[in-house]
């Protein structure tokens, strides 16, 4: 049996409320979004907020778990560290990779989250913040391992600092998202490009 009506509703209520706080936040930054700011963008007294969310910490929280949540999906099991069975297979591995965080960050609420919560006073909340980007340099690190452990990669490169810089361009490229003119070929020709530098580098023979 499933979820009732009114659970449905709940937890439909609830998704509503993550969502206008993400936009809040993406707008404002976390220290200047109220919760009257999403209660009233979402069309509810401040009573019903708190029946569901204890404090917009909560929400935040809830906002980075869905934004990492989306990063783990879009890592099928064809991408897993160890399926790449050839240099071409890694290489074709690895873009698949780079597309995938770029659509992640193509979020514009993603990306002006990290812009402006970077700027903005509030250590614990950077923290958290900032913990999400660790967990891509987490998930980016062990391709990384892997190809140095299969040999496509050089034996000596430090895979999480590595794994940082990586990351770092992806989502420094992801800042054209904020840009009206960009889309989805925008992303891939950044993420082919991305894979580019890792593989041969810009400098000529």
């Amino acid at each position: 049996m499933g979820p009732s009506y009114s659970e449905r509703r709940r937890q439909a209520l609830r998704e509503e409320i993550v969502d206008a706080a993400f936009d809040i936040f993406a707008e404002r930054g976390f220290a200047q979004a109220g919760v009257a700011d999403i209660a009233e963008r979402v069309g509810i007294g401040n009573s019903t907020f708190y029946r569901q969310f204890e404090s917009k910490q909560e929400i935040l929280e809830q906002v980075i778990d869905n934004t990492i949540a989306r990063l783990r999906a879009s890592l099928t099991a064809e991408n897993a560290p160890g399926a790449a069975r050839t240099l071409e297979e890694y290489r074709a591995q690895v873009a698949r990779i780079s597309l995938a965080i770029g659509d992640v960050t193509r979020d514009r609420r993603v990306v002006r989250l990290l812009l402006i919560q970077s700027l903005s006073p509030g250590a614990e909340v950077g923290n958290q913040i900032f913990g999400m980007v660790e967990s891509f340099v987490e998930f980016a690190s062990r391709y990384i391992e892997y190809g140095k452990a299969a040999g496509y990669l050089h034996a000596d490169l430090d895979s999480v600092a590595t794994a940082r810089a990586v990351v770092g361009l992806t989502i420094g490229t992801s800042y054209l998202g904020l840009s009206p003119t960009s889309d989805r070929e925008v992303i891939r020709s950044t993420a082919a490009a991305a894979v580019d530098l890792i593989f041969r580098g810009v400098a000529a023979a």
